[in-house]
């Protein structure tokens, strides 16, 4: 009896010995836009398979004001209901205190990734969060219709104005009466703040608020390029537009019915998937220069944070690798169009032949400019609302550009304060 008991005590020490590690569940917040979740749903499957882990997946809106508003509810709060946060690019600053630091985590595969993508998630010598995509984007053409009536890709913004009036008209004429000439981002939101920075810098108008902290927006350059699109409402976009976001812009366009549009990456695989009205009938474009002046694409992307709230904090950084790795992104990149963030990707031979829009896209990226949340820090949100609340009242008729600008300015001048 005292050998069987021994025996047993030695078998059950083996058997704990080799036990896996008890598998935990996770969870990972993300906005639902295009396919997005549904593609985040197939990397999930695949750590769950790895993992053990199980990850549930807590859906949002696509805003991502309404986005930022809930995180910071959460944090707050101190919730550990979320473990994984998906995080755009000018976040890090304001949410950094409440997330883990992954810099030692990380140390294996950071220098795969752009330097400039992991020095925007770096904050105060803490890496905050790890990227996932970049993003910039760019002007979506009908290449059939700019051949129907012997158009060009338009370089300036001059030009698509008369490009799209052009197009639309015709084809009106021609019985197809729902269609437009351009549809972007106009709702007061985020969104807003990329459109009207790349109008502003495109006439030479400056970033709103300077890298020294100076703020440049109130102008001539920047109240013109903002008259400019307020000329558009009605004419060339419909009325509608003041109130799209990147899914309403895409919703119109990949049912035909606008020549060009301005959103980034992901509706590109999009508006080509089978189904789509527009396959094969589109490509794109820099988005078009002020006249005398230079393409200016918005730098966007997305990453991934862990909560410091999380019980399961070396899991949700393992999972955050995982999503982040080269192969996952290689696999969203195909799935999605998404910008990868590791070099290598852009000379994938898989992804040249799946997605060949990818490594077209790559100076594109190369040449976008960063919002100012690097200055502002844990006010950019505040200024950006005050930014895009200044710009949706002009493109909406109330008060002028120039007037709105100068209120803009005095407000945020009050909100710098002592310093940013």
């Amino acid at each position: 009896m005292k050998f069987f008991h021994a025996f047993l005590a030695f078998a059950t020490g083996i058997l704990l010995a080799v036990a896996p590690v008890r598998a935990v569940e996770l969870s990972i917040v993300s906005g639902d836009t295009g396919n997005g979740i549904k593609v985040l749903s197939e990397i999930l499957d695949l750590y769950e398979k790895k993992s053990g882990n199980k990850v549930d997946i807590v859906v949002i809106p696509p805003s991502t004001t309404d986005q930022f508003g809930q995180y910071r509810l959460w944090l707050a709060a101190g919730s550990s209901d979320i473990d994984v946060y998906q995080t755009d690019v000018i976040w890090a600053p304001q949410l950094a205190s409440q997330l883990v630091d992954l810099t030692e985590a990380t140390r294996d595969v950071v220098g795969e990734h752009f330097p400039s993508i992991i020095q925007s998630q770096t904050v105060n010598g803490r890496l905050v969060a790890l990227p996932i995509f970049t993003d910039a984007p760019a002007l979506y053409y009908r290449k059939d219709l700019l051949t129907k009536y012997g158009a060009k890709v338009p370089a300036t913004w001059k030009e698509l104005q008369d490009t799209a009036r052009l197009v639309m008209d015709k084809e009106r004429a021609a019985g197809n009466r729902d269609i437009w000439g351009f549809v972007f981002q106009g709702n007061a939101y985020e969104g807003l703040t990329c459109n009207a920075l790349e109008w502003v810098m495109s006439k030479g108008g400056g970033g709103i608020i300077e890298p020294d902290g100076r703020i440049s927006i109130n102008n001539p350059q920047s109240a013109a390029a903002i008259e400019m699109v307020k000329g558009w409402i009605g004419t060339i976009a419909p009325p509608g537009v003041l109130a799209y976001q990147e899914e309403e812009a895409r919703g119109v366009w990949q049912t035909g019915n606008a020549v060009f549009m301005r959103n980034w990456p992901y509706a590109y695989a999009l508006g080509n998937s089978e189904n789509s009205p527009i396959k094969g009938k589109f490509d794109v474009a820099p988005l078009p220069a002020g006249d005398g002046g230079h393409p200016v694409a918005t730098l966007g992307g997305w990453n991934l944070a862990v909560s410091k709230y999380s019980k399961h904090p070396n899991a949700a950084i393992d999972l955050v690798k995982f999503i982040a790795s080269r192969e996952m992104q290689k696999y969203r990149t195909l799935k999605t169009s998404n910008l990868p963030t590791i070099a290598a990707l852009y000379d994938d031979p898989d992804i040249a032949r799946q997605q060949p829009i990818v490594p077209r896209w790559k100076p594109i990226f190369l040449n976008a400019q960063p919002r100012p949340s690097a200055t502002a820090r844990i006010k950019y949100n505040e200024a950006s609302s005050q930014f895009w609340t200044a710009v949706h009242n002009t493109l909406s008729g109330n008060g002028t550009a120039a007037d709105n600008l100068a209120d803009l300015e005095a407000r945020l001048t009050r909100l710098k304060g002592k310093g940013w």
